[in-house]
């Protein structure tokens, strides 16, 4: 395989912080693997956006932009800040946040993904990291329990990304 490009150079995105208080590093991490989901899709055609070239049929690039759009919500909007949940999944369809309609493109899913990473920086902003809310019934939830996991979940969605940028096209990079 000859040597890919990098769709975009690494320095378009925010760095790591490398010193700080917990919460710059914690909120540092995550933004910097947003925009590593941004990077991994910048630059893809509609139709490379919706094709699958992982055994998952949801694991496109448009997908996980989705999937990870409404994570975001769910973790910042709902849990931390109690409002309804209107993921477009549900039990009879627990993958609707994966599946992408007609009419979705991958700029709207990117907007869209880019406004829930706001607003979920706007709802953290104003609460401490030992904040705790109630949970599923009667377990306690941290602020900084959501970071982390958010991290984690990023992380592993942007290491997919990597995976289905590179098949569909030969695009490697950070």
């Amino acid at each position: 395989m000859t040597k890919a490009k990098i769709v975009t150079e690494p320095e378009d995105r925010a760095d790591v912080p490398y010193t700080g208080d917990e919460r710059t590093l914690l909120g540092g991490f995550l933004d910097y693997l947003r925009g590593t989901v941004e990077l991994k899709v910048a630059g893809l055609s509609e139709q490379d956006a919706r094709r699958a070239v992982l055994p998952s049929p949801l694991t496109t690039a448009a997908g996980v932009v989705k999937h990870l759009r409404w994570v975001e919500n769910y973790w910042f909007r709902v849990a931390l800040g109690g409002h309804p949940d209107e993921a477009p999944y549900s039990r009879r369809d627990p993958d609707g946040d994966w599946r992408i309609e007609p009419g979705e493109t991958i700029s709207r899913l990117v907007a869209d993904y880019a406004e829930q990473c706001a607003a979920s920086r706007e709802v953290v902003a104003g609460l401490d990291l030992d904040h705790e809310v109630v949970f599923r019934g009667d377990k306690k939830l941290s602020v900084r329990w959501v970071l982390i996991h958010m991290i984690e979940e990023t992380g592993r969605h942007a290491g997919h990304l990597d995976a289905v940028r590179e098949l569909l096209d030969g695009v490697t990079g950070e």
